[in-house]
């Protein structure tokens, strides 16, 4: 059994305290970061970002060192504290935003809400309100939500591609209008030449997403970068082997998904079929 270690001195903030706590580690075993990839068999570059901040990794990496360095869930639990963090939140999805910004395409799973790039101004106000937005700051996340719908316009448009569970579609505004208006919005949306929306019905059965809310950048550089976000902390992965291993994931969904041309004729009747509900 490994030696209990001190943490008289440590830091107490929860992503500084994770990576304070790798160089602690391999510092112990005399190793430089191109060793540790080798023993482990991860990308030593992977390692370096870790240390330093830059991220935070995936759970299967975190994992292989608890394992390989004898501290059975130390890492894995300081890696949970810290991406429970709301400074590691905020700072993950502003790292996101960049990405986005200069992404030339995206490619997206929606297990619960709609994307947000596809998203009415009454569908924006619903989500943050429930979050807890208020007053100015509510308006301000709004338009800034509001403001990102831009990529998928004018001739340079990012091209985008969401697959939407059908909960998505099941989960309605409150107010009937703004339903009907959030669903047309959706139909305009599909007809754009870089827009692909299709729908993965219920009874397609269990997938590897689940409620894995996923969006895969792809930079100028070539690179594809994933954002993988819960109702409470998101997460910027851009280590290969973990990237590729969620777009396997998401090619199997996109393989059960109806086409383009019969998810939207799905959407076409929600829209009916929500017409012809009472009104609120």
């Amino acid at each position: 059994m490994p030696a209990r270690r001190a943490v008289t001195g440590r830091s107490q903030e929860p992503r500084k305290r994770f990576a304070e706590e790798l160089r602690s580690l391999r510092a112990e075993r005399g190793l430089t970061l191109r060793k540790l990839g080798e023993v482990v068999g991860w990308d030593w570059s992977l390692f370096s970002k870790m240390e330093n901040g830059e991220t935070l990794g995936g759970p299967e990496v975190v994992q292989a060192l608890d394992q390989y360095y004898g501290t059975p869930k130390l890492l894995l639990t300081l890696w949970e504290l810290a991406m429970g963090d709301p400074a590691q939140f905020k700072e993950q999805y502003r790292r996101y935003m960049a990405l986005e910004a200069e992404a030339i395409s995206l490619w997206h799973y929606a297990p619960y809400l709609l994307p947000g790039l596809l998203q009415t101004r009454a569908y924006v106000q619903a989500v943050l309100e429930r979050g807890k937005f208020k007053g100015d700051e509510l308006t301000c996340q709004i338009e800034a939500r509001l403001g990102r719908r831009a990529l998928l316009e004018g001739e340079n448009a990012t091209s985008f591609r969401t697959i939407l569970s059908e909960t998505v579609l099941r989960t309605k505004l409150p107010v009937r209008a703004q339903w009907e208006e959030q669903l047309e919005h959706l139909l305009a949306m599909g007809e754009r030449r870089n827009v692909t929306i299709q729908v993965v019905l219920h009874s397609a059965g269990l997938h590897t997403l689940g409620g894995t809310d996923v969006m895969f950048l792809k930079p100028t550089d070539g690179r594809t970068v994933a954002w993988v976000e819960t109702s409470y902390s998101g997460q910027v992965v851009e280590e290969t082997v973990a990237v590729d291993r969620l777009q396997l994931r998401y090619d199997s969904v996109r393989d059960l998904a109806l086409s383009p041309d019969d998810s939207r004729k799905f959407i076409i009747q929600t829209l009916e079929e929500a017409s012809c509900e009472p009104s609120t």
